[in-house]
């Protein structure tokens, strides 16, 4: 049985919680692990599908697109398919969550110079801003 991994010594290699293995079984990210005395027990392989999870992960893909990593194409496509069309839409959100972050920074930037005596003064300028940019943006 030694070629086989408690869940403890899967969860320890990944720095995960026991919960997080049993969570990936659960949903499918992780085929069922055999039983012995009513405890899991894991095949090497285990770890290598886990090690994708985690790069997935640590790339920013969530466990449902993880899943169609797994299980969304064909069983024939292979890995390098798989990764660039995910990884092609991943980067398109990433690209527009820059954007905004940008957008935020400079909106943080542009509100610490505030002068205002009160917070209804702040409302009353950014408001008055606000309806200025829409007609600007209405005649661009």
């Amino acid at each position: 049985m030694a070629n086989h991994l408690a869940i403890s010594d899967v969860a320890r290699v990944f720095g995960l919680r026991t919960s997080a293995i049993r969570y990936y079984e659960q949903i499918g990210i992780l085929p069922p692990a055999m039983r012995k005395n009513g405890r899991r027990r894991y095949d090497k392989s285990v770890l290598f599908r886990l090690e994708v999870v985690q790069r997935a992960r640590e790339s920013g893909f969530t466990l449902e697109e993880i899943r169609e990593l797994f299980f969304g194409f064909q069983p024939a496509t292979p890995p390098p398919k798989r990764w660039h069309k995910l990884s092609e839409r991943k980067i398109a959100e990433l690209r527009i969550r820059m954007k905004q972050l940008k957008l935020m920074e400079t909106l943080l930037k542009q509100i610490q110079g505030c002068r205002c005596n009160a917070l209804e003064e702040c409302g009353e300028k950014l408001l008055s801003k606000r309806t200025k940019e829409r007609i600007h943006a209405r005649f661009d």
